[in-house]
């Protein structure tokens, strides 16, 4: 099992590289569940956490926290990445006119979906990022994910897993203006922690962390704009440390990269992603929609509940879109 190293001190905004180093030593997870090992946080999910999850369940209450899925979408072509692209295949009309074969007046519709499969609402998989072409659990980056896809840790042996006891953090609200966060605001482990104390929640081992900045109610406001890719509040780089001590099993935001944008180094893209994921083996949530889950959690003062969001079990993926149901 690997533990880690102490620490790795105070950030040096002027050097990425090292601080990158700093953070995967410090905060590696590689081996600790096996050298075949491929979920994982979410080992940190386990039945007796999904027991406390399901006890959570007061008033029935349902909400969907995703975003919806059509050409009306954030993205703007950054690699590639596009907005659904959603096509009947039959149709009303189709069934009126009686030209679909079937027998006795039967009629009926079908349709298709083409979409990246991380334009919205999504999760990131484990073999969506690389350091230094080292995968998850330190394999080497080619050996996992090729053109036939994640031969490893594909996102399918996650389905599964992902449901137990969710926690908002709503740090739009508590650190915010009008319950949002502005672009480029670094939510760092006090505005964690100070959140998690002002609703009176803990948060722990096996945990589905939900953060919310706002970003998103503010797109919803003024339009797309720069949404998907652009300067956005987000978890700062030094939040590494917490997201690795708390043993969480996964964790979502409402902004397009879940850490903040620009990030905190000259000359650097997504650090934080650089370690969470192919050395804290952390799930990570983009784009999920957070607003009305936090109207409902201010107004019932209960920010912990029970969350189901398995991906797709799209085989050999490395990220799924992902409709996750709040229940309180």
């Amino acid at each position: 099992m690997t533990t880690g190293s102490p620490d790795p001190g105070p950030l040096d905004r002027n050097d990425p590289e090292g601080a990158i180093a700093a953070a995967a030593e410090a905060y590696s997870n590689w081996g600790r569940w096996g050298e075949d090992d491929r979920l994982g946080t979410l080992n940190f999910l386990d039945e007796a956490k999904r027991r406390e999850g399901a006890a959570l369940v007061r008033r029935g209450v349902s909400l969907s926290l995703a975003q919806r899925f059509d050409r009306d979408g954030p993205q703007r072509g950054w690699r590639r990445r596009t907005n659904p692209v959603h096509t009947m295949l039959d149709t009303g009309t189709d069934a009126a006119l009686g030209n679909q074969g079937f027998p006795h007046g039967l009629g009926g519709a079908d349709d298709v979906i083409a979409m990246p499969l991380q334009c919205s609402t999504q999760w990131d998989g484990l073999g969506h990022i690389f350091d230094h072409g080292k995968a998850w659990n330190g394999r080497p980056a080619e050996q996992v994910v090729t053109s036939d896809g994640d031969l490893v840790t594909g996102i399918e042996h996650m389905a599964p897993y992902v449901a137990g006891r969710g926690v908002l953090l709503d740090v739009g609200r508590v650190a915010g203006a009008d319950g949002e966060l502005p672009d480029g605001f670094a939510i760092t482990e006090e505005h964690l922690r100070a959140t998690a104390e002002a609703h009176g929640v803990t948060v722990g081992r096996g945990d589905i962390v939900l953060v919310r900045t706002g970003r998103l109610a503010r797109a919803r406001r003024e339009g797309w704009g720069e949404y998907a890719g652009g300067p956005s509040p987000g978890l700062s780089f030094t939040t590494a440390g917490w997201l690795h001590r708390t043993e969480i099993a996964a964790i979502a935001t409402d902004t397009w990269g879940f850490e903040v944008r620009p990030n905190e180094f000259a000359h650097s893209f997504q650090p934080l992603h650089q370690v969470a994921i192919p050395h804290l083996g952390l799930l990570i949530g983009e784009m999920w929609d957070l607003d009305a889950l936090a109207e409902d959690c201010a107004h019932d003062g209960a920010y912990d509940f029970w969350l189901t969001a398995a991906p797709l079990p799209v085989t050999g993926a490395v990220g799924s879109p992902v409709n996750p149901v709040a229940v309180k």
